[in-house]
């Protein structure tokens, strides 16, 4: 039986939030507000250093917002655990208290081993030393003898690819630099517990596979793992546990598939009705107004990545509309901004007022599982100089490309090398030439 290395018991976390400042608009209110400020400070300093060991906050708090919620777990030696969930679900909350940098409100953890955490850019390392200085730093936080770190030394400069800037300070290292050099110090120098935050997601499309490889080194030898990330598809291929966490709390503990079910089908597509959104100008939105936004998968947990996006959108017009209107839409990743972009002819008039529905289909995207969103307008013409917009929506839609089949339930292994989006072999024409046009003898 595998020993416990990992036990987390009724673990919660509270943050303290500010009150928005009232600001006085008379003189008379200013003066008042000066007398009483003493007492409110006092009375908020009070509050604000007063905590309760209940995991469940009080309904009617303002100023407490509650990162995580009694949780519980134990990870035993060996395993790899995928932590995964939604911005905001207590994910690097969780590994900032795993990895001592922040107390939490309530509960314990006990951790047995040597542990070693990438959480994000810059986190140990200090901006004044070399990067080699900081290499033999945090060998000695972990407790590391200089004659260790020596032997690690050159594989940890060669995996980071900064051996030319290795004697200049951190501080003039790029975002890309400082995640190299720190995966590669918390990832060779032998940590029996290794904790990353999706961190790797600064670095390039080689270095990411550089980093999947050494993680599974990592844990073929028989160290422990926990992993955040939002690639559902490196969580799958790396991970045999995982713990999916949603508003703070756990939603499901369970090898890494039954984690990624459990997020995949609570946090999928979600239909907007953006009648109420703010547009980016007061002028969009008069003559006719986007007033819904909704995914049409077939399945519950979303659209499967070779299989066509669906979507049905719903316009008011106030007036009949006469002009030659297109959507203008723009997918992009939760991670890498602006994927792809068009601009689809509506092909007929609004030629009476009220509400006109519309479903927009993209064929085949073959887009890469993950996290997305869409943007959309409504206007005439196709580029910048052309283009008159009379409604625009930037957060119109969320969705989920899952990373399956439409004809199969069978995981795909997306390689991280492929891309965000990778074309079926019909979208590109191969012919053979007959003569060579370029003589390269």
């Amino acid at each position: 039986m595998s020993q416990s290395v990992i036990s987390v018991e009724h673990l919660s976390k509270a943050y303290r939030i500010g009150v928005r400042e009232e600001i006085p608009d008379t003189l008379m209110g200013a003066m008042k507000n000066a007398i009483t400020a003493p007492w409110k400070n006092f009375k908020r300093l009070r509050r604000l250093n007063t905590s309760t060991d209940s995991p469940i906050p009080n309904p009617s708090s303002t100023d407490t917002l509650w990162a995580l919620r009694d949780v519980s777990f134990e990870i035993n030696q060996g395993d790899v655990v995928g932590i995964i969930g939604r911005n905001g679900a207590g994910k690097s909350t969780l590994l900032k208290i795993l990895s001592r940098i922040t107390e939490p409100t309530s509960g314990r953890v006990v951790i047995r081993g040597r542990v070693s955490s990438l959480l994000e850019v810059g986190t140990g390392f200090h901006p004044e030393l070399t990067g080699r200085e900081n290499v033999y730093m945090n060998g000695t936080i972990l407790g590391m003898r200089k004659k260790e770190i020596d032997r690690k030394f050159e594989e940890i400069v060669d995996f980071s690819g900064v051996e030319k800037f290795l004697d200049t300070p951190t501080k003039r290292y790029s975002s890309g630099m400082q995640v190299r050099l720190a995966f590669a110090v918390a990832a060779h120098l032998e940590p029996e517990i290794l904790l990353i935050d999706e961190v790797l997601a600064v670095g390039d499309v080689e270095f990411q596979r550089k980093c999947i490889g050494k993680m599974s080194d990592v844990a073929s030898s028989g160290r422990t793992i926990l992993f955040v990330s939002h690639n559902m598809t490196a969580v799958d291929g790396l991970c045999t546990r995982g713990v999916c966490l949603a508003e703070g709390a756990i939603a499901r503990i369970g090898t890494s598939q039954e984690a990624i079910l459990q997020y995949l089908s609570s946090a999928t597509h979600k239909s907007h009705s953006t009648e109420a959104l703010k547009r980016p100008s007061i002028h969009l939105g008069q003559k006719l107004r986007i007033v819904e936004v909704r995914p049409l998968a077939k399945q519950p947990t979303g659209f499967p990545y070779d299989g066509p996006l669906v979507f049905e959108v719903k316009i008011r017009a106030t007036e009949p509309i006469a002009d030659d209107l297109r959507f203008g839409i723009t997918v992009y990743s939760e991670r890498r901004g602006p994927l792809l972009s068009t601009f689809v002819p509506i092909n007929n008039q609004l030629d009476s007022n009220g509400t006109h529905a519309f479903r927009l289909c993209f064929s085949k995207t073959h887009i890469a599982p993950g996290n997305y969103g869409m943007s959309i307008s409504v206007g005439t013409g196709t580029d910048q100089t052309t283009r008159k917009e009379l409604d625009v929506v930037m957060e119109a839609a969320s969705f989920e490309v899952m990373p399956f089949s439409q004809n199969s339930d069978k995981n795909i292994a997306w390689n991280a090398t492929f891309g965000e989006i990778r074309f079926p072999p019909e979208f590109v024409a191969v012919e053979y030439m007959q003569e060579c046009l370029l003589d390269v003898s």
